[in-house]
């Protein structure tokens, strides 16, 4: 399982995220997503350790901690919805009956 980190910095690297997280236990995978629109990113990310103590111990001692002048948010990521979160259709309450008059 990955462990959640926001509130990030948005100068934060991978690098970065890498070594604050081995100072737990060894770190497999770090994952920053980008904005697709600037390019940057988004504030949050993910840190996949090796053992379950590792990130339990790192979730511990990081969460609430000061880092890069923000406090970071640290804890179990929890597993994604099928199809994303996003509910509706991505126009809003545009209605198909409402533009399909009879005149």
């Amino acid at each position: 399982m990955s462990i959640y980190v926001g509130n990030l910095s948005y100068d934060v690297t991978q690098e970065d995220l890498t070594k604050v997280f081995a100072d737990y236990g060894t770190v497999k995978r770090v994952q920053l997503p980008i904005d697709r629109e600037s390019g940057r990113p988004r504030g949050f990310g993910f840190v996949e350790m090796e053992t379950e103590d590792a990130e339990e111990a790192a979730i511990s001692e990081l969460d609430g901690a000061r880092w890069m002048g923000r406090v970071l948010k640290v804890n179990k990521a929890k597993p994604r919805e099928e199809g994303g979160s996003r509910t509706g259709n991505s126009r809003g309450s545009y209605n198909r009956r409402e533009s399909s008059r009879s005149y």
